[in-house]
């Protein structure tokens, strides 16, 4: 299914600077999406709560919390685990955005920043949370994509954001090797603040929360090549 902004997509807007979110707003509605705004991390979680939005953006520095921290109350609670979350912060340095990443953000935009990339990184981050209405099954570990669960013997394996992305785009392709690079192009959407470290570290989680129901050697690494899921045998 393609994305498209006349599908009354709402966007939630995490940001305490008056000025950007006037300018995101009227940017954003003359697109045809609708947008609520917090300035407070307290006030955004209720309106989360109260109304799920399609996307979230958020700001570093909030006067309550971090946008970090909010990143990190939202996952917890696993029905918010599909929603994209761009951070949008005037913080620049690559270590900066690696922390927001592997904190639980799809996304990272710093300020100043461009109002037409901005909304090519929302079409990006919704078109591809569109793409998985779907059942992937792998003997007996299964995802739900539509209800973003994963399941060995009906038993739910609680996953982060980005091993769940990681095993998704894995059991979607079983049996084909796929490089660093084109795990970073299709799973991170080519970031240019992440490496291919950070992908590493995240099949190690991965393979960490499969070892239990016994299917951490099915993402099997090829030397030299990259990764593959498939049978360990």
């Amino acid at each position: 299914m393609k994305v498209r902004a006349d599908d009354n997509m709402e966007v939630l807007v995490f940001e305490d600077d008056l000025s950007i979110v006037q300018m995101l707003t009227l940017f954003l509605e003359r697109n045809n999406y609708r947008v609520r705004s917090a300035q407070r991390v307290y006030d955004g979680m209720c309106m989360l709560t109260d109304k799920t939005p399609n996307l979230i953006i958020m700001d570093w520095m909030l006067p309550d919390s971090t946008g970090v921290e909010a990143i990190r109350q939202i996952r917890k609670d696993s029905k918010y685990n599909t929603i994209p979350i761009i951070m949008l912060t005037a913080k620049t340095t690559e270590e900066d955005a690696i922390h927001g990443l592997n904190n639980g953000a799809d996304d990272y935009v710093t300020k100043p920043f461009s109002s037409r990339e901005l909304l090519a990184r929302i079409q990006a981050n919704l078109r591809r949370l569109s793409d998985s209405d779907e059942l992937i099954v792998h003997q007996e570990l299964k995802i739900n994509t539509a209800a973003h669960e994963v399941t060995v013997n009906d038993e739910d394996i609680n996953l982060g954001p980005t091993e769940y992305k990681l095993l998704k785009f894995f059991m979607s392709k079983p049996g084909r090797v796929f490089s660093r690079d084109r795990l970073l192009d299709d799973v991170w959407g080519g970031s240019k603040y992440i490496d291919e470290r950070t992908v590493d570290v995240h099949i190690r989680r991965l393979r960490a929360k499969l070892e239990p129901f016994g299917y951490a050697d099915y993402i099997r690494t090829i030397r030299g090549a990259g990764y593959i899921f498939s049978d360990p045998n």
